[in-house]
């Protein structure tokens, strides 16, 4: 998908970001005094979502870059950091909750990276490992084809040694990592489904097999990788889709590289659904066996969850016994069932997670 309309917020005009990424675009540019200008637009259009990602705002982030991830109590949650760089996505998978999330959806990226490396050179100074990723409002890689921040950001990562970036994503735009001394210090990491999954709720995403062989190319030039089924849907055969998919994640990439696989299931605020019947009329995605979660979120009925996880753990161990493993936003007893020991038994989850990242990047 290809942009149609710039926006620049006139507080950023003479920004050197911004000029970088106007002589990319070849596209009208319009100099905004006014926020609700672009919303308007947008708001007007028959799809908002999908105009919204055909429209790029340039702006400052005028809160914080680096957020606590905004897990609940009710499920064990990991611990990252965000590096908050952006909103929304150039690609339109059915289940994305950015869809509702933002009032109107709008891609936006934030230029003011003065102040990102500022707090970064904080995150660099304290004592505790940091885990910190791009892509939980964006997919950290969309933005490679206008503007140079994942080479900033994997660069001013590979002089320290406390903390690791995820550049997590559905693409193969991997093409300029290839030449960064990184210092195994950014994961690149994607997030995989089954081909069915992907060809059905995944518009303008890249396939199963493409993802693979982009992970085993940045594994060659010497990056540590992660992989995420999240979320996984379930259907009739799916169990032993997914199989396959670990299948082939480990015919690409070696086990010994891999910093961490998480596992997530299809879950949903109930206003998602009418958003999904509307824009994908033919998707099914949110016609399963469906409770409210702990946290108010539609979830699979528990035994289903535990059902395939168990069967998705049990391959991957098959293929790397002692692989980080570990469950998104899902409470004890998915754990105990599925794992054998709860979180807590070995520290916490983000304990857990800091000793991978310590193995495989090298931090401490």
């Amino acid at each position: 998908m290809s942009l149609s309309t710039l926006y620049i917020d006139y507080q950023v005009a003479d920004f050197p970001e911004v000029l970088s990424i106007q002589s990319r675009l070849n596209i009208p540019a319009e100099i905004v005094y006014d926020i609700k200008q672009v919303y308007n637009t947008l708001s007007s259009a028959t799809d908002p979502v999908e105009k919204g990602k055909n429209v790029l705002y340039l702006t400052r982030n005028k809160g914080a870059f680096i957020k606590t991830c905004p897990g609940t109590s009710a499920y064990t949650c990991c611990g990252y950091k965000i590096l908050h760089i952006g909103t929304f996505c150039t690609m339109d998978c059915s289940y994305c909750i950015l869809q509702t999330y933002f009032h109107p959806p709008l891609l936006q990226f934030f230029v003011n990276h003065d102040d990102l490396d500022i707090e970064l050179d904080n995150l660099f100074a304290q004592k505790n490992i940091s885990r910190i990723g791009t892509g939980e409002f964006t997919d950290s890689m969309i933005w490679e084809k206008w503007t140079d921040l994942s080479g900033h950001l994997v660069k001013r990562f590979s002089k320290q040694n406390k903390a690791v970036l995820e550049l997590k994503t559905k693409t193969t735009n991997i093409r300029k990592l290839e030449s960064l001394s990184h210092n195994r210090k950014t994961i690149t990491s994607w997030s995989v489904n089954t081909d069915a999954v992907i060809c059905s709720e995944e518009r303008n995403t890249t396939s199963l097999s493409s993802r693979l062989k982009a992970a085993a190319q940045c594994e060659a030039w010497g990056y540590p990788v992660a992989f995420h089924f999240d979320p996984m849907v379930i259907y009739d055969g799916c169990e032993e889709e997914y199989m396959n998919v670990v299948k082939q994640i480990f015919a690409h990439v070696s086990p010994d590289n891999i910093v961490w696989i998480s596992i997530g299931s299809f879950r949903f605020i109930p206003s998602l659904k009418q958003l999904i019947q509307k824009r994908f009329p033919d998707s099914r995605i949110v016609y399963g066996e469906f409770i409210s979660g702990l946290d108010g979120k539609m979830r699979y009925f528990k035994p289903l969850r535990i059902n395939l996880y168990k069967k998705i753990v049990a391959c991957i161990k098959q293929y790397a016994p002692e692989i980080m493993i570990y469950f998104c936003m899902e409470d004890d007893e998915v754990w105990e069932k599925c794992m054998g020991f709860v979180p807590s038994d070995r520290g916490g989850l983000p304990c857990m997670l800091d000793s991978s990242a310590v193995k495989i990047c090298g931090v401490r």
